[in-house]
């Protein structure tokens, strides 16, 4: 694992993610809201597994969101800012990809888009500059 080529490999496959989610919310009518949501997560799910990538930890095949920040808390505390963020995007991993009875409505993906880039703020705060996008 090449901590800095992997890190910036993960940090422009998040912000696509939360470029597309930003375009479908800004763009389409109706509003698609559970790829928004699910593209959020993606987002969040990429900016986790970075800094775990960053710290040289090859991060699990997994889409929860909060055993991710839990692993993230284990080298900086202040992860723990992110546990609502994380556990309210968690749901939007797997659920809308598919049918179901998760009712999502536009201030679902509002909050999404807000939470997901609250923690690509905070991870990118963590990361050295040579690996920002």
């Amino acid at each position: 694992m090449k901590p800095e080529k992997d890190t910036a490999q993960w940090l422009r496959l998040a912000e696509l993610d939360l470029e597309v989610a930003r375009h479908l919310f800004e763009t389409f009518r109706p509003m698609p809201i559970e790829p928004i949501c699910n593209h959020c997560q993606q987002s969040a799910e990429k900016m986790l597994k970075c800094f775990l990538i960053f710290k040289e930890i090859k991060p699990p095949n997994i889409h929860d969101l909060e055993v991710l920040c839990n692993m993230c808390i284990e080298f900086v505390e202040g992860f723990n800012v992110l546990s609502k963020e994380s556990a309210t995007l968690s749901h939007y991993g797997v659920m809308p990809r598919y049918p179901n009875e998760l009712e999502l409505e536009e201030h679902d993906a509002e909050t999404a888009i807000k939470y997901a880039e609250k923690i690509a703020d905070y991870v990118n705060g963590l990361l050295s500059p040579a690996t920002h996008i």
